[in-house]
Parts: structure tokens; sequence; C-alpha cells
């Protein structure tokens, strides 16, 4: 066994000011060049790098041990620090040099079958796979870090706020709550099962209802959904509940919240009370309920302009209750090629598009993908309506809202994108408020938007029994450049008013008593108004990140077929275990 050194700094922390001084540094070998009678180790741990200097000053033993050190060899180094001859600009420690007399060799490494650099360019699969190697990439450490702060900034927010942190169950009866639970069978009662929680909703307003008054927790959430770049089975929020508070009130609380963030861990001042857009104007302007409001490109609506027009594809959406809308790209007519609109094109069909129509301005009028369907009074109408300039380019859809809303909504920031207008370095909030408090679901049936336990605006009451699509929420979802950072809502605090809701949403008593009945059985004893939030944590780091995905900011995430290739779950269970939970049966048929 190996003698510990205990040490004096981390790899990272030594500069200038420490010639002179005796360390210890314990790491990694990033890497190590032998000159003969001079060897240079490079050693690494999650502060940085520090180089480390043996010659031929040393024993000819301790020489030859140190020539024998390979890349991720784990080390302790005893030795002098001193002034570096040639410094290196690029790292925070090249100006020094720690000059060995002193070695031991913790444990020796294999060729690592990825490179420990943060540019490496390897698959993801590959990195995944071997995740504890990849994290000692110090791109890696940052990330893990920046979360660690941010966690923790939250946590003395809310603490100095009045907020009680408080864990709710991990294993809690299956309810519909929007997506496919996770489900665990009971060992003990068997044929029964437990689902792990979407969201901690119920649990956190039972604890309004027990006189918590204010609670928060950092959460594990699991929902068995197809992945994506920003969704895992498994994610982390930042959840919330105050009692007597309405919506000013929670939004005020993380807007100091968010503040802070980006102040203390960002080093930038923004600006509060953040803009709020509601839902209705918020798809108008921008396609979508989560806006990208870092560029100037909005939708226009163009219905007036073709009502009398002969144009089949227009006066079809118009006669079936669709709507024509456009965006004017500023200076897009020389970027967007022929090819490239065909491309656009193409992909606009994902969002239910049958085409795009493009009008290019000119100096001398117009060019169009559809020039002998439109006059010129309709395209100098259009032109000005869309506040596009010769130069610019016009894109057009014409179908059912929601059809027309999801493709301009994507192409707007799909145009950004191409057009770099996608600062990383800018950050915009804004709130979108008054959503719907229903929609209907691919088979028509009528679902709550957010869940049904969400209050509607109590001044639209009477659209229960009437138009009921109209009916608002009192729901506020939290949006920054682009993407949705958390959501929440004024809760229904009246049992009447929850019964309601059951009862629209086409539950009835029985079913209502078998999945809520511990939860309507709590409200009889008198319940708070009450009001919360839940943010997802992972996808707020990877936004201030700077990060693409949500994986590059967990420790160990699934990968697109929802497995973890460190551990290889999922895995088989034994018969052993599958008779223990009354599953054996199910085995056998699948088997056969």
């Amino acid at each position: 066994m190996s003698t510990l050194l205990k040490r004096t700094h981390m790899c990272g922390e030594l500069r200038l000011e420490d010639a002179g001084k005796e360390v210890v540094l314990n790491g990694w070998v990033a890497k190590a060049r032998s000159l003969g009678s001079l060897v240079f180790v490079d050693i690494r741990d999650k502060s940085g790098i520090t180089q480390i200097t043996f010659n031929e000053d040393i024993p000819e033993e301790l020489l030859e041990k140190a020539k024998s050190l390979r890349s991720e060899h784990v080390i302790g180094v005893t030795g002098t620090v001193k002034e570096r001859s040639s410094k290196n600009d690029n790292l925070p420690t090249g100006a020094i040099e720690v000059f060995a007399n002193d070695l031991v060799i913790y444990s020796e490494a294999d060729t690592p079958p990825i490179y420990i650099k943060d540019d490496d360019n390897v698959d993801e699969n590959l990195r995944l796979k071997y995740r504890y190697l990849d994290l000692r990439k110090s791109k890696m450490q940052r990330n893990l870090s920046f979360r660690h702060r941010l966690t923790k900034l939250v946590r003395d927010y809310f603490d100095e706020n009045g907020f009680t942190e408080v864990e709710t169950p991990m294993l809690i009866k299956p309810t519909p709550e929007g997506a496919r639970d996770y489900l665990v069978p009971s060992r003990v009662n068997q044929g029964a099962f437990y689902a792990l929680p979407q969201s901690p909703q119920m649990f956190k307003q039972l604890l309004m209802v027990a006189g918590t008054d204010r609670y928060f927790q950092i959460v594990k959430c699991f929902r068995d959904e197809d992945l994506r770049a920003d969704r895992q089975p498994e994610f982390t929020q930042i959840d919330l509940e105050m009692s007597f508070a309405d919506s000013d009130d929670v939004i005020g609380m993380q807007e100091g919240l968010l503040k802070r963030i980006m102040k203390e861990l960002k080093g930038i001042d923004i600006d509060t009370p953040f803009p709020r857009l509601t839902y209705k104007e918020a798809m108008e302007r921008y396609g979508s309920d989560k806006p990208d409001t870092r560029f100037d490109i909005e939708l226009n609506k163009l219905n007036d302009i073709f009502e009398e027009s002969d144009f089949m594809v227009f006066k079809d959406a118009l006669e079936t209750g669709g709507d024509i809308r456009g965006i004017s790209v500023p200076g897009g007519a020389a970027e967007f090629s022929r090819k490239k609109i065909d491309k656009l094109t193409d992909e606009a069909k994902h969002y239910g598009a049958k085409g795009l129509l493009w009008i290019k301005v000119e100096e001398d009028g117009f060019s169009s993908s559809a020039s002998k369907f439109l006059n010129d009074a309709e395209l100098i109408k259009v032109a000005e309506r869309c506040g596009s300039k010769p130069g610019d380019i016009i894109f057009i859809v014409s179908a059912q809202p929601k059809v027309v809303f999801d493709t301009l909504g994507w192409l707007r920031r799909k145009i950004a994108g191409i057009l770099g207008l996608l600062d990383d370095n800018k950050f915009n909030f804004l709130w979108v408020v008054d959503f719907p408090m229903f929609e209907k679901d691919d088979e028509g049936n009528l679902k709550a938007m957010h869940h049904p336990f969400t209050q509607p605006k109590l001044d639209e009451l009477d659209k229960l029994d009437g138009d009921i699509l109209s009916l608002n929420a009192d729901a506020y979802d939290i949006v920054l450049n682009g993407v949705e950072l958390g959501g929440g809502s004024i809760r229904i605090h009246d049992r009447e008013l929850q019964d309601k809701m059951f009862k629209v949403l086409g539950l009835g008593e029985e079913e209502r008593m078998e999945k809520f009945g511990f939860f309507i059985e709590a409200f009889k004893y008198g319940a708070p108004p009450h009001a919360g939030l839940a943010y997802g944590l992972d996808r707020m780091v990877m936004l201030l990140l700077g990060e693409s995905s949500i994986r590059e900011v967990i420790a160990f995430p699934k990968n697109a077929n929802a497995e973890c290739p460190v551990s290889e779950a999922p895995g088989k269970a034994d018969s052993v275990q599958l008779e223990e939970l009354g599953l054996a049966v199910v085995a056998k048929h699948e088997q056969n």
C-alpha cells in the first residue's frame, strides 16, 4: 500500500507568489514527457493542472520512477514551487512549476479509451459509457461545480425568505399527470404498483394544508417519455409552494432568485420586473408559448389582405377557419437560395405545413414562389404589414392556427440560428401568463393544459358552463431564450371548484376517489389559498452554461434509449426476484 501524501494545495491553485514554498499535490497524470535526465509531468485534479519537473538533482531511483509515469496514473508529489523560465499563458498555473523531491504512485492506469481533454470530439455514446473518465475533463468539472453552486444559492435564498425544505415520497400512487409513469411493483402487496413521481404536486399542496406555509425542495422527478436534448427520464426540479400568495407574490419571489443567480454566478445584472406576455400575445407575435426574444422577427397576420384572393391555398385556409401569417427576415433575400428554401420547406412539413410560400423584396419589385397567384397590390400590402424592405425575404404559412403557429414559431428560431442571431451571452427572461385552462388532445378529449389543480381565472368561471375552451387559467411560465425554465399556477383550494374541475375533465365519482381520494379528503379540513412553481434545474444549468444538451450538466445521464451506459441499466430481474414480486407468471408467459 502506498503512503498517502497529505496535499497542501489543489493542482490549479499555485501562483507566482507561491514561489519558494514546499508543497504536496495529489492527482492524475495528464501528460508525461521524458527527456532523459529531465522529466516533465502535468498533474491534474478538478481545479486544474500544474507542471511537475523531475531533474538530475534527485536520486536516480526517483527519476526512474518518474520516467515510468503514464497518462491517468494517480500520483502524489512533494516539491518546491519555482518560477518557470518559459511561462505558459494558457494555464492559470503557467507561471510556475514544482521541482519534485518525492513521488508516490497510488495506482497505475491502463490506456484510457477516450482522451481526457475538452475538445476530444469523441462519440457521445463512448463518452457516456466511460462517463467517469469523461467527468475528469475540466469542462465537465466546471459544469458540476456550477450546478453545485447554483443549488446552494437556491437553498440559501429560499431559506432567507422563510421557506422550509421538505422531502416528499418517491414511491407514490399512480395518478394521471400527462406522461407515462415509471411503475414499481410491490412485494408486500402483490399485484399493486407504486409510481415514481412525475412531480411532487399533490404532496406540496398537502404541505400547504399542513400549515408549512412556504415549502421548497430540490427533487428528482421521473417521466417515461421519448428523450431529446433537453429531456431525461429522471430529472431534477426546484419545487416550491407558498400559502396566502397570489401570482404576483410568486413571480416577485422568483425574479429575486433569478436576479441573484445571474449576478452571483454569471456576473450579470438583469433588470426586474421581467416583461409579461399573455399566452395569446406570445402565440400571435412569436408562434410559441416560450418565445425567444433575443431577435426581432415576429409573426404578422395577413388574413384580411387575402380575403378576396382566388389563390386556392389561401382561400381554402380561410374558408376552413385557418390563418395566413408571415415573418420577414431582414437582409434574408441574399442568404436564402432556392436550395436553402427547399430544405426549410421540407423541415416545415414536420410541423404540419404543406409548404412555405416565400417573397423576396427587391428594389424594383418582388420575386415569389407564388408570383402568378398574387398581384402587385397584395404583395405591396404584405411587405407593408411585415415591415419589409428591399433585400428582405418573407415566409408565409397558411393552415389551421396550430400548424401556422408551430411552423412559424420553429422557423423564426431556425432562421435566427442560421443568421447567427442567437447570442448565448444574452439572457432574455420573460413571463407568459393567462394560459388557456383546457385544451383538446389528439382524440378530441378535453384535458387540463397544466394540471387539474390549477385555478381558473375566478372572474371567468361562468365559462365552465359555456365556451369552456376560452376559459383562462391563473398560470404562469418563466421563459429564458426560447426555453421554458419553469411553470406554476394558483392552485384550487375550494373543494367545490376542485370537484367541478374533475367533473369537467370527465372523471366520475368512483374514479376521482380512486385516483385522488386522499387529496380530496385533506381539503375537507381547511386549505389556505396557495400557489407555486417548479423549475427544471437541469435546463436552467444547461442554458446558463451555454450547453445544447442537459446530458452535459448531469453526472450520469441516460442515453437516447433511456439506458445508463455506465451501469447498463435497465437490466433483467432474475426468477427469484420476479417470484417474490408476483411477476413470475408474466415472465413465463413472455418466454412462451
